[in-house]
């Protein structure tokens, strides 16, 4: 790389490309593929501004890595230059393995895989390509190296990933109130006994980002509009599946219809390079293409809810603190039969109910502070943080969803 590349994002400025390695695995089609997936998935439903995509948030991590690990050497945590570059590639292939409209399909369109397998598969198949330049990368993100702070920094409860998608989500859906101080909570970074942690006095700066994260959960990530169109869109995919299965035929991309027709495992996709190469075809575009084809489908089920998408008519969703009882699930099962006008064997395509869980503190993966005396404690220690205590309890929320009528 003659010069070094200089990219301009919305949320930091502008973000350079520090190496031709890094470079080169930006500039690859596994990589630019995530141009085309969504952040939020379906949130710009509620929030129009949320269409930034994974490259935008690879690309804004690996900037919050640069410069994190550079506070670190200035305060005397030594990193060597692989190490420093094998840090970057991590948290900038750290999602590489997302599907289309990221968690929405994660456990429907593929059983059971999850993304971050996918992007260790990913990362796997990339070293491969690049003779081995990933290895260190590798370590690091499967917590194998023995410096164990740069895994920390990948994936924690404190991790640069969160610190990126918070203040990027918070940017492109106007919700101000999950604001979190990124570049405080970076300057108060440090590594002791090859832990991270944060200085005493960048505690308030703590307490705020797990205030803000279970914020931006309910008002965003678990808005009720967007569980109702995650579970029209998993109903959706559920009935393609059924009527593949059938043996019917519908418009669809190659790839899209190879995933559809076959229930793949991790072992599939560790065993077989070829069907991960499939995978890597397929984004949010094969959806959307889909959908637009399928609004004139002759399956009543598939024509109805592909419409819907099209024209935001979603499903009225409910929801509440209790769990609904039986008896509350039974009568609005009866009411939609009634209303839609469909056989009660068709119901599970229109209807869903579950639940929704958010967390803001996790205390047995702890955020250590480092005390002015040189102690290390968990955050939830802290005697004059309640609110930390508090946000460690799991919050559910029970809801029902149904279409409201067909078109």
């Amino acid at each position: 790389m003659k010069s070094q590349k200089i990219l301009n994002d919305p949320v930091y400025g502008f973000i350079t490309i520090p190496s031709e390695l890094i470079f080169t695995i930006i500039d690859h089609p596994y990589f630019q593929r995530l141009r085309r997936i969504k952040q939020l998935g379906l949130t710009d439903f509620v929030y129009p501004g949320a269409l930034h995509t994974r490259f935008h948030h690879a690309l804004g991590a690996m900037h919050l890595m640069s410069i994190t690990l550079d506070n670190l050497r200035n305060k005397g945590t030594e990193i060597s230059d692989p190490e420093y570059e094998a840090a970057l590639i991590a948290i900038l292939l750290h999602d590489i393995g997302h599907g289309p409209f990221s968690h929405a399909l994660e456990y429907s369109l593929l059983k059971s895989v999850p993304h971050e397998e996918l992007s260790l598969l990913i990362i796997e198949l990339l070293n491969q390509e690049l003779s081995g330049k990933l290895d260190l990368t590798l370590r690091i993100f499967k917590n194998q190296y023995e410096r164990k702070f740069f895994h920390q920094l990948v994936s924690s409860q404190l991790d640069i990933d969160r610190l990126d998608y918070l203040q990027r989500d918070c940017f492109f859906t106007g919700v101000s109130e999950g604001t979190i101080g990124a570049d405080r909570i970076i300057k108060m970074m440090d590594v002791k006994d090859d832990q991270v942690v944060i200085e005493e006095k960048g505690i308030y700066s703590i307490e705020n980002f797990l205030s803000a994260r279970r914020l931006m959960y309910w008002q965003v990530y678990l808005h009720k509009t967007t569980v109702s169109a995650e579970k029209m869109l998993i109903n959706l995919i559920q009935r393609a599946k059924d009527l593949k299965i059938r043996g019917a035929n519908f418009p669809i991309s190659e790839e899209f219809d190879y995933l559809l027709g076959n229930e793949h495992t991790l072992q599939d996709f560790q065993s077989n390079p070829d069907l991960l190469k499939i995978f890597l075809e397929l984004d949010d575009l094969d959806l959307w293409g889909a959908i637009k084809l399928w609004k004139k489908s002759d399956d009543y089920v598939l024509r109805s809810i592909s419409r819907m998408f099209l024209t935001r008519n979603l499903f009225k969703i409910s929801l509440k603190n209790d769990p609904f009882t039986k008896k509350e699930i039974e009568s609005s099962k009866r009411k939609a039969i009634q209303k839609l006008g469909i056989p009660e064997e068709d119901l599970d395509y229109f209807f869903s109910h579950g639940t929704v869980s958010n967390y803001g503190y996790l205390i047995k993966d702890r955020i250590n502070i480092l005390t002015k005396k040189g102690k290390v404690i968990d955050v939830a220690q802290a005697a004059d943080l309640p609110n930390i205590k508090v946000m460690s309890k799991i919050v559910e929320k029970h809801y029902i969803c149904k279409a409201k009528s067909l078109i």
